[in-house]
C-alpha cells in the first residue's frame, strides 16, 4: 500500500459503493496511518491484541486490517450472521481488545473495549498522516485470525501471517492476471478469506482497485458488472451466487462479458454451469482454496475450449504450491484415482489459535491435511471430490455427495442441489437430495432419479428426493449439512 501511495498516489485504491466514498493510495494509505497511531496510543507497539469486527463490508473493515498489521495488532473479522451465543464463542476465544460493530448487530457481554466502525475515521481524524514508528512483527507471526465457517464442527481460529497473504495474492494475481488496471468488485463478506484475502487485498497489492459493497444482490449486482463507468474486470462469488445471477430475471450473458475473469471457489463448482457461463462468453474459472490455506488453484482462464473440457476441474496447482493426494495411510495414489488432498506452500497457515492439538492433527512436517477428497487427472489438472466426513456408504460403495449433486444440476429446472447421506436399514446408508426449483419450473422425482441413473452408478442414485424452497447455507454459501441431515432423518 505503502509503495503504490508514492508510485501512483492519484490512482484509486477504493471505493465504498454504498455510501460513494472514495480513497486514491495517498489518501488510503494516509488513512491507514491515522489509525496505527490511534491504536498504538492505546494498546502500544507489537502488543499482538486482538482488534474484532462484527459489521456488514466497508471500507473502514480493509483500513482497520491494514492498520492491525502495521501497528503490530491481530485483525479479527467476525461473521455477523453468527447468533449472540456463536459470537459469545468467538470472542471469548479471540479476547479481542476492541471491537468495531455495526449498530443493527448485538454483541454478547464482553470486556472489549466497543466502537461503531462508521466512527473509525472519526476516532482517528486528528492522527498523524506520517507512518508511525514501525512496530511490523516477523512476516511469518500471525497478522489475521480467520474463523472457519463450522460446517463441520465447531469454528476453528486461522492463524494467518503476513506472508501468507502475500503469497495467496502472488498466487492469485498471477493466475488470474491481475494487475494495476484491473478493477475487482467485493461484495463477499470480509470475514471470509474469499471476500478480505482473494477480492480485496489481491488487487490492492498489484495496485489495482477494489469496489467494495455490504453485500451480493443479484440484481444489484448485475447492474454493478455490466456498470461501463464502474468497469470491474474481475468477480469472484461462490457458485450458489453465480446460479443466482443466472437465474435473474435480469439477467442475459452481455452484462457479464466485460469480465476478464469471472472466478468461482468456497464450494465445488458444477461442471454444467461453469461450461453455460463460458459458453454465453463469460470466462469463468473455477478454483480452490480454504480458510487454513489461502489461494491455491486455479483454471487458465485464456483458453475457453480448456475451460468446457475440463468443467468441474479446480484447475492447476499455483506457483507456490506442492499438492499431494494420499491413500489412507499417507502414500502417494496414481493419476486418476482418489485420496485426501495435502498441501504445502508459503499460502499454508501455521495453525490454529488455542487449539494446540488440532494443530498438530491437521499441520504435520509442513502439510496441511485438508479433509478433501480429490484426484489428479493426465493432464495434471485437479478435481475436489467432496469433504471426506461428507462421503458415505451405501451397499458397500462410497458415494460422494459433490459427484450427485453435480449430475442433477445439469437438470435446466434446478436452481440448488445438496445431497446428503444417512443411515439406512436396507443399505447401511442412503443418500438423500435436497432440491430447490428455478423459479416459474418444477421437477418430478422420478425425473431427478432418470437422469442420475443415466449419469451415475445405481448405488449413487439417491433414494429419496426432496423439494425444498431453500437449502440453509453459511455466510459464505456452503450448504449446511448437518441441518440437512437431521432432517433426511425425518423423513
Amino acid at each position: 500500500m505503502a509503495t503504490h501511495a508514492k508510485a501512483q498516489p492519484g490512482a484509486l485504491a477504493c471505493m465504498d459503493l454504498d455510501s460513494d466514498r472514495r480513497w486514491s493510495y495517498s489518501e488510503f494509505d494516509a488513512a491507514i496511518n491515522q489509525v496505527v497511531h490511534w491504536l498504538i496510543e492505546r494498546l502500544g507497539q507489537q502488543s499482538g491484541a486482538r482488534i474484532a469486527t462484527v459489521a456488514r463490508n466497508k471500507a473502514e473493515i480493509l483500513l482497520l486490517n491494514f492498520a492491525c498489521e502495521r501497528a503490530g495488532a491481530i485483525f479479527v473479522p467476525l461473521n455477523w450472521r453468527l447468533s449472540i451465543a456463536e459470537l459469545d464463542q468467538l470472542i471469548v476465544d479471540a479476547e479481542p481488545a476492541f471491537i468495531f460493530h455495526d449498530d443493527e448487530f448485538k454483541l454478547p457481554q464482553c470486556s472489549a473495549h466497543v466502537c461503531q466502525l462508521s466512527e473509525l475515521t472519526e476516532l482517528s481524524q486528528h492522527y498523524p498522516v506520517e507512518p508511525a514508528v514501525s512496530a511490523r512483527r516477523e512476516c511469518d507471526q500471525p497478522v489475521l485470525l480467520l474463523y472457519t465457517s463450522g460446517t463441520s464442527g465447531n469454528p476453528k481460529g486461522v492463524m494467518i501471517s503476513e506472508s501468507n497473504i502475500f503469497w495467496s495474492h502472488i498466487n492469485f494475481n498471477l493466475g488470474n492476471g491481475v494487475s494495476s488496471q484491473s478493477v475487482f468488485l467485493c461484495d463477499m463478506p470480509l470475514f471470509h478469506t474469499a471476500g478480505l484475502i482473494t477480492n480485496a487485498r489481491a488487487p490492492l497489492l498489484a495496485g489495482g482497485s477494489v469496489l467494495v459493497s455490504s453485500g451480493f444482490d443479484a440484481t444489484q449486482t448485475l447492474l454493478r458488472l455490466a456498470d461501463k463507468q464502474l468497469a470491474v474486470t474481475h468477480y469472484f462469488s461462490v457458485p450458489q451466487m453465480a446460479q443466482m445471477l443466472w437465474n435473474n430475471p435480469d439477467f442475459t450473458p452481455e452484462k457479464l462479458q466485460g469480465l476478464q475473469v469471472y472466478a468461482t471457489g468456497g464450494a465445488p463448482n458444477p461442471g454444467a454451469q461453469i461450461e453455460r457461463f463460458v459458453r454465453a462468453g463469460i470466462p469463468m474459472s473455477d478454483g480452490f482454496g480454504m480458510t487454513e490455506t489461502c489461494s491455491n488453484f486455479g483454471m487458465p482462464v485464456g483458453d475457453g475450449d480448456r475451460l468446457i473440457a475440463k468443467a468441474g476441474s479446480c484447475g492447476l496447482p499455483y506457483i507456490s504450491l506442492q499438492v499431494r493426494i494420499v491413500n489412507e495411510e499417507g502414500a502417494p495414489v496414481k493419476a486418476g484415482e482418489v485420496g485426501e488432498m495435502w498441501l504445502k506452500g508459503p499460502s499454508i497457515a501455521s495453525g490454529y489459535w488455542n487449539k494446540p492439538d488440532m494443530s498438530e492433527q491437521a499441520f504435520v512436517d509442513g502439510w496441511f491435511k485438508t479433509g478433501d477428497i480429490a484426484r489428479m487427472d493426465a493432464d495434471g489438472f485437479y478435481y475436489i471430490v467432496d469433504r471426506m466426513k461428507d462421503m458415505f456408504i451405501s451397499g458397500g460403495e462410497n458415494v460422494y455427495p459433490a459427484e450427485v449433486e453435480a449430475a442433477i444440476s445439469h437438470l435446466a429446472s434446478v436452481a440448488e442441489v445438496a445431497v446428503v447421506g444417512v443411515a439406512d436399514p436396507t443399505w447401511g446408508e442412503k443418500g438423500v437430495a435436497f432440491i430447490v426449483c428455478v423459479p416459474g419450473y418444477s421437477i418430478t422425482e422420478s425425473e431427478v432419479r432418470s437422469h442420475c441413473e443415466a449419469r451415475m452408478a445405481k448405488f449413487k442414485v439417491p433414494k429419496d428426493i426432496v423439494l425444498v424452497t431453500e437449502i440453509p447455507r453459511t455466510g459464505t454459501g456452503k450448504a449446511i449439512k448437518a441441518s440437512l441431515v437431521e432432517r433426511a432423518k425425518r423423513l
